[in-house]
């Protein structure tokens, strides 16, 4: 569930809605085409905005997706365990002080993107159509986050300190209901929010604050959603253009309407 991003424009739109933003990058020339899908589920490093616990400076950092649980100390569990720490459940977050995103509920950040992928399942059809969802009029929005940090030890001695984070999901409405509609945790969505609420987010200085942004749901007519033809393992699509821009699967029911179909999508 929401393992899939894009992220394929200039990250200097994000210095100009963030102008005190610190730019920490390690790395400040990328290839864009990387980003047009990164799969959360194999940990890469991407730059997120993150705000320091005491919430006076901003900064633009490479952080590896997935939370790190830290206190699991063998290697196998403990990735076992942080592919369920990709994603954050945000009615957790303040309903349940015993969660680990509870103490984590300080360390905000905010993942830019330019669309986010889901896969909608159809009654009869062998595999899932996969959807690019973004917001309308945006070419790129922020998705909330929680970070940490923890320290690495490499081959020389030497003490890194590296941050991971997880996106907040929240209950899916009714379009994403529809293209989630199957799986352990179907239904689900990213915790979409408007540009002041994102703002809202990192600024926050108390739990009062944060409640608008947990009950906040965007609606269906803000979202932007189309199929594509595949987002992994099939690089070329039959029309030749580029994988990502919408694909016209035939005979594909309407949202809503997944009966009996007659063809299999491969």
């Amino acid at each position: 569930m929401c393992w899939d991003i894009s992220l394929h424009t200039d990250l200097e739109i994000v210095k100009k809605a963030f102008p005190k933003l610190r730019d920490e990058r390690k790395q400040l020339e990328y290839d864009y085409r990387y980003f047009e899908n990164v799969q959360a589920i194999t940990f890469p490093a991407y730059p997120i905005i993150y705000k320091d616990k005491e919430g006076e400076e901003l900064g633009l950092l490479e952080m590896e997706w997935g939370v790190l649980p830290t206190y699991i100390k063998d290697p196998k569990e403990q990735e076992d365990r942080r592919r369920n720490m990709i994603n954050v459940r945000s009615e957790r977050i303040l309903a349940d002080s015993k969660s680990y995103w509870h103490r984590l509920k300080n360390q905000r950040c905010l993942i830019p993107v330019s669309g986010t992928f889901e896969h909608r399942k159809v009654h009869g059809w062998k595999k899932k159509v996969p959807y690019f969802i973004g917001e309308k009029g945006r070419e790129i929005f922020y998705i909330p986050g929680l970070y940490q940090w923890h320290e690495i030890v490499d081959q020389e001695g030497k003490i890194h300190k590296i941050g991971s984070f997880g996106m907040l999901t929240r209950e899916a409405n009714t379009v994403m209901g529809q293209i989630h509609n199957d799986g352990p945790n179907k239904r689900r969505m990213p915790l979409f929010l408007t540009p002041e609420l994102e703002q809202q987010w990192l600024s926050a200085k108390d739990e009062e604050t944060l409640i608008p942004i947990f009950n906040y749901e965007i609606s269906d007519q803000a979202l932007e959603y189309y199929p594509v033809y595949t987002l992994r393992g099939y690089p070329n699509r039959p029309d030749g253009k580029h994988r990502y821009e919408p694909y016209q699967w035939s005979d594909l029911p309407p949202l809503g309407q997944d009966g009996p179909m007659q063809q299999s999508l491969f």
